[in-house]
């Protein structure tokens, strides 16, 4: 249904260091960059998801997040992982969550600016 997802980030170099640690775990990396935003994808296709500088984007509350597909549980851990070590916040450890699915693995972060951002395989 989506082609692709933008995100409005107060700091680029912030933005990018979390989102290429977080998201390579799951086989996604930069696919172009510039200086005001970086897209990503799984490498050799086009983007998916893009990181875009803007002075004090706003972000959306309770109902909004981005939820990218994992291959493995093991990468999902390793999501979190990566993106705790740069200056994601914790909004769900790795795990089962039964109340959206009995295979549903997820874990959740929030990201440096505060968008909810999950990894999920079920």
């Amino acid at each position: 249904m989506l082609h692709h997802l933008s995100l409005a980030v107060s700091n680029l170099a912030r933005s990018s260091a979390f989102y290429d640690a977080a998201l390579a775990p799951l086989g996604y990396a930069r696919v172009w960059a510039n200086e005001t935003a970086i897209g990503y994808s799984s490498p050799g296709s086009e983007d998916k998801f893009a990181i875009k500088l803007r002075p004090a984007p706003t972000v959306p509350g309770d109902g909004f997040h981005v939820a990218f597909a994992a291959l493995s549980r093991e990468a999902i851990v390793e999501f979190y992982k990566k993106a705790l070590e740069h200056g994601g916040k914790d909004n769900g450890a790795p795990g089962i969550h039964s109340e959206y699915g009995p295979n549903y693995y997820a874990a959740f972060v929030f990201d440096p600016d505060g968008y909810r951002i999950e990894a999920v395989i079920n």
